[in-house]
């Protein structure tokens, strides 16, 4: 009798440029080496919610710091992103309710690249990898094309 084995959670890791980005953000928090042992899959794992765990989760519920946390890191890669595509810093801010509804807005210079309202951040995930992929770049796209359209107030 043969075994079928059974596909990772969150799939076959990506090759994305973003994903690397991610990686290296969750990597700078670790200054004494503890996740040096663990793949990129490892550290990102918590960002993966497939559809029975979200299920699981309650509609209505207070955000966790850990998710406040990957949510941070997420941006936090984007803007890292931003800046090598354009050469404009992109920096973050957020605003979230303690029931999980809020505003996170990305601006480069004068220029907000970036607006976007969350709700229901305590079931804050991807169901894989190439989703959580696909996600940050497509963010990424669409603001290094807001940066091309207004340099001037992206620069200013």
């Amino acid at each position: 009798m043969s075994e079928v084995a059974e596909a990772p959670r969150g799939g076959e890791m990506t090759d994305s440029p973003f994903l690397t980005q991610l990686a290296a953000v969750i990597r700078a928090e670790d200054s004494y080496g503890t996740w040096d042992d663990k793949s990129d899959a490892e550290l990102m794992s918590e960002f993966i919610v497939t559809k029975e765990e979200r299920r699981d989760i309650p509609i209505i519920g207070d955000p966790d710091p850990d998710v406040m946390w990957r949510i941070g890191k997420f941006y936090d890669a984007i803007g890292l992103m931003i800046e090598k595509e354009t050469g404009c810093m992109a920096s973050q801010m957020q605003k979230m309710s303690h029931e999980g509804f809020g505003r996170i807005v990305l601006i480069a210079g004068k220029l907000v690249v970036i607006s976007k309202h969350l709700r229901d951040v305590h079931r804050f995930g991807f169901v894989t990898y190439a989703k959580l992929a696909e996600a940050g770049e497509k963010l990424v796209a669409d603001a290094v094309s807001t940066i091309e359209k207004y340099p001037d107030a992206a620069r200013a």
